[in-house]
C-alpha cells in the first residue's frame, strides 16, 4: 500500500506526524509513505523507516516571487514529480488552504482530511473525499493518529505515540557529560531571559556539565555568544545541519528548551527535556513523549522563571553522568 502524506510544516507539526506512520506500518505490514513537506524540514521524514520518498515543497519561497520564471519552473517540477504516481491514498494532515490547494487537490489518488469543524481552515476540506471529524480539544499527535487510523482504516492504538526516529542516531557510549540549551524561538514572548540562561549556565558548569549552544541565524548566533561569553564550560556550536543539529540532541544527558521546533525534535528523540513557557499553553501542543516536563510561568511571562527554579526542576531529570 502507498499513501501520500502533505504536512509541510512547521518543524513541530512534521515531527508530531511520525507517530501516526509508526501506528500505520504496525497495523498494515508493507505500507509505505512518500511525504510533500517543506524543504528546510525534508531530514525529518527521511529518519523514519516507513518513509519511501520525501517530495520537497518551497511554498514559503515560492510566494516571495510566486510568478517569477524561475518559481514557475520549480512549481512545474514539483507538480511533475508529485503526480508520478497514484496512491492509494492521500491523507492531508496539514488542515491549511495552502496546503490543500497547492498539493493535496493535484496529489492522484482518494484524498483524506480533516472535516470543516475540525482542520484548522475549514475551506480546507473542500478539496478532500473523504473527511475526518476528530476533537480538537487532544494533543496534535494523538489528532494526527486519529487522522491515520480514520483514513486508512485501522484500529485506534490505545498505547503512547512512538516517534521511531531515535534509533537513527546513536549517540556515543561514555562520552562528555554535556547539556544542550535550546535558546532559540521566533517570538520575543517566548524567549528567556540571556541573564537567566547566563545563570543556569553557571549552575550547570558548578554541577560538572559542559554546555552546548545550537543556533540557525546570525542572531541567534550572536545570542549564543553572549551567553556563553566568559564561561569555559560553555560551546557556541558551529552550523549545523538539521541531522547534526539532532545527533547532538540524541547524546545530551538533558535538554533546557523554549518553545521551539527543537525542543520537540529532543522529545522525538526521547531526550529528557524541560521546555519553559510563558504566555503560550503546552497543554496540546507541548512536549509529548518520555521525560518531557513543561515549566510555565504563573503569570506568563518568561522572566519570572527563575534560573534557580529552572535548575531545581531539571536536576531529577538528569540520569547519573556514567550512564550514556
Amino acid at each position: 500500500m502507498q499513501v501520500l502524506i502533505v504536512k509541510t510544516s512547521s518543524m513541530g507539526d512534521v515531527l508530531h506526524t511520525l507517530p501516526a506512520l509508526t501506528d500505520a506500518a504496525h497495523a498494515l505490514p508493507g505500507i509505505r509513505f512518500d511525504w510533500v513537506v517543506e524543504e528546510n524540514f525534508a531530514q525529518i521524514p527521511t529518519w523514519h523507516p516507513a518513509v519511501r520518498r520525501v517530495i520537497p515543497v518551497a511554498i514559503r519561497r515560492w510566494r516571495k516571487n510566486w510568478f517569477g520564471t524561475a518559481t514557475r519552473q520549480e512549481r512545474c517540477d514539483f507538480k511533475r514529480q508529485l503526480q508520478q504516481e497514484r496512491y492509494d491514498a492521500v491523507i492531508d494532515a496539514q488542515g491549511l488552504m495552502k496546503s490543500a490547494a497547492l498539493v493535496t487537490r493535484v496529489a492522484r489518488g482518494e484524498k483524506h482530511g480533516l472535516d470543516c469543524k475540525s482542520a484548522r481552515e475549514p475551506f480546507a476540506s473542500w478539496f478532500y473525499h473523504q473527511r475526518h471529524d476528530v476533537s480538537k480539544q487532544q494533543h496534535a499527535i494523538e489528532r494526527i493518529r486519529q487522522l491515520f487510523a480514520a483514513s486508512l482504516n485501522y484500529p485506534l492504538p490505545t498505547t503512547a505515540g512512538d516517534y521511531a526516529i531515535a534509533g537513527h542516531f546513536t549517540p556515543a557510549i561514555g562520552g562528555e557529560a554535556y547539556l544542550v540549551f535550546l535558546h532559540a524561538t521566533t517570538r520575543a514572548g517566548k524567549h528567556w531571559p540571556e541573564a537567566h540562561w547566563r545563570t543556569l549556565i553557571q549552575l550547570a558548569a558548578d554541577a560538572g556539565y559542559r554546555i552546548k549552544l545550537p543556533w540557525g541565524t546570525e542572531q541567534e548566533q550572536l545570542r549564543a555568544r553572549r551567553l556563553a561569553e566568559g564561561f569555559s564550560a560553555a560551546q557556541v556550536l558551529p552550523p549545523l545541519s538539521l541531522a547534526e543539529v539532532a545527533a547532538q540532541l540524541a547524546g545530551a544527558r538533558a535538554i533546557v528548551s523554549v518553545d521551539t521546533g527543537l525542543s520537540h525534535l529532543a522529545a522525538a528523540l526521547d531526550r529528557p527535556n524541560l521546555t519553559l513557557y510563558g504566555p503560550t499553553d503546552p497543554g496540546l501542543i507541548g512536549g509529548y513523549g518520555r521525560h518531557q516536563q513543561a515549566l510555565r510561568a504563573d503569570d506568563g511571562n518568561m522572566e519570572s522563571l527563575t534560573a534557580e527554579h529552572v535548575w531545581r526542576t531539571l536536576q531529577p531529570m538528569l540520569p547519573p553522568k556514567e550512564q550514556g
